[in-house]
């Protein structure tokens, strides 16, 4: 008759082990002598050396108590089912260290590579930091509540930036964000160059679809938001050159619309 401690280290596994494998039924608990010790026999000693292969094979504990029961037919069926389990977690994990290696730039998380790569372009033609920052954050949103329609968005940014006008906005945006140059006559060349995006988008038929392009207005207010988050610099920018545009006819950064002049009149 064997002690706990002996029935652990003929089978391989811990005392720790044996006491858990009591509780949740998989070993038979015997009971108590006069002294009120549990001895064990050799029994014990092979039915836990079974239960430990299987749980070292990756047989849920959950299952090993049918596997054990199970005849020949039964016993092949279940490892059958078990090893369809890992290996369907094993593609899971694979496609875990796929995603984490992709992560390794900073652009990367939560989004396609269709924006990364346009992120990368933003750079590329001089759009300051700030102003890429501002259009990963946006992205992240919008990637997540359209993610279908992220690829037929970026086919469209990529086109943006070959345009001279949003190159030669990119370059203003640079010198307001990064340099000390927030002059009245800069501003408002940025708000002119905006406008007449505006007004070659509108012309193209290109302003029509913006309100089935994103979900709703409370998430265009949210896009908006991404401004704040740049610090209160970029949102005096941001607030000067819309009141700009204002004057010229239009209104919006992020959902464009044209606008009754100012001193106009009705």
């Amino acid at each position: 008759m064997l002690t706990i401690g002996q029935l652990a280290a003929y089978s391989g596994v811990t005392i720790r082990a044996v006491r858990h494998y009591h509780q949740i039924g998989l070993l038979p608990e015997p009971k108590r002598d006069a002294s009120g010790y549990r001895s064990y026999t050799a029994e014990a000693v092979v039915q836990l050396i079974r239960i430990r292969t299987l749980a070292e094979a990756g047989v849920p504990l959950a299952r090993v108590q049918e596997l054990l029961v199970a005849d020949e037919e039964g016993f092949a069926a279940a490892v059958a089912d078990i090893d369809r389990r890992l290996r369907g977690e094993i593609r899971e994990l694979q496609e875990h260290r796929r995603r984490i290696a992709k992560l390794a730039a900073g652009d990367s998380l939560a989004l396609p590579a269709s924006v990364t790569g346009y992120l990368d372009r933003m750079r590329a033609v001089g759009a300051p930091d700030l102003m890429v920052e501002m259009e990963r954050d946006a992205w992240i949103l919008i990637a997540a509540q359209l993610p279908d329609r992220i690829d037929e968005f970026m086919v469209e940014k990529e086109a943006q930036l070959e345009d001279p006008l949003m190159r030669e906005f990119l370059r203003t945006m640079g010198a307001l964000v990064d340099g000390d140059d927030e002059s009245e006559a800069l501003l408002a060349q940025t708000a002119d160059l905006v406008v007449e995006m505006a007004e070659q988008a509108a012309a193209r038929g290109e302003l029509d679809g913006q309100d089935e392009a994103l979900p709703d207005g409370s998430f265009v207010d949210l896009l908006d938001t991404v401004v704040l988050a740049a610090g209160p610099r970029m949102v005096r920018l941001r607030d000067r050159i819309q009141e700009l545009m204002v004057e010229r006819g239009w209104s919006g950064l992020v959902r464009m619309e044209r606008v009754e002049q100012r001193g106009s009149g009705a």
